[in-house]
């Protein structure tokens, strides 16, 4: 089994894609405060946003990326590839704009697992629980073998859905029910429904990125990266 060596000083980088919703920012800051989380957050932004200028006024670590296509999971994998050639993180995070960390040092739960045990983290999101893992950790040698945190060819969803996957067929997922990281979604009334959430909600994508995830899954690609993370 390949591992990243275990390290005295780990470090994991939280990384949350945005799109036209500056205040979601400021409300996960002011949670990663309340929380004492310490690891660093990384606002990852269109180049064209139209709200760009409030993210950089407001974010400490932000990244800017131009991209054509929809949805998070191109500057998800852009920013874990510019993090990978820059920086030593030990471990990588995803958290969505409107993910809320509830429990104190949630970050540090998380490294510990990834250090202990590696494989991919997650917590209660109070909406999908254990059933699918919206905000996951990752150790870093699967995002190096992935370049990124998720397959090429994905758009939006079914993110959730490789990452329970993947660490069930390496055998290595890890599900912390003490470890609350609220989902502020808009079907359970958490949020306001937005043009963001409509635009990347399309019948159109969850089309697309359900056979992608099916191809993916089935794919000797898939079996291949089973075979080096096992």
């Amino acid at each position: 089994m390949r591992t990243i060596p275990r390290s005295d000083f780990a470090t994991m980088a939280i990384i949350v894609p945005s799109r036209g919703r500056p205040e979601n920012i400021r409300e996960l800051q002011e949670a990663l405060k309340e929380t004492m989380t310490e690891s660093p957050m990384f606002v990852v932004c269109d180049h064209d946003d139209p709200q760009l200028l409030e993210y950089e006024k407001i974010a400490e670590n932000l990244m800017v990326f131009r991209r054509k296509s929809k949805g998070m999971a191109a500057p998800l994998n852009q920013a874990v590839r510019k993090l990978l050639r820059e920086h030593s993180f030990t471990h990588f995070a995803f958290l969505g704009d409107d993910h809320r960390p509830r429990t104190h040092r949630w970050d540090q739960m998380w490294i510990d697992i990834l250090e202990d045990r590696g494989g991919l983290v997650y917590g209660d999101d109070l909406f999908q629980r254990e059933n699918l893992p919206t905000a996951v950790g990752m150790e870093g040698i699967i995002a190096a073998e992935l370049n990124g945190m998720v397959p090429e060819g994905f758009i939006h969803l079914y993110l959730d859905n490789f990452w329970k996957r993947l660490g069930e067929d390496i055998g290595r997922l890890f599900y912390l029910p003490d470890c609350i990281i609220e989902h502020c979604h808009p079907l359970i009334g958490k949020s306001a429904v937005d043009e963001g959430y409509v635009r990347v909600n399309s019948q159109e994508i969850y089309d697309a990125d359900g056979l992608r995830f099916v191809e993916y899954m089935a794919s000797d690609e898939y079996a291949q990266l089973i075979k080096r993370l096992t």
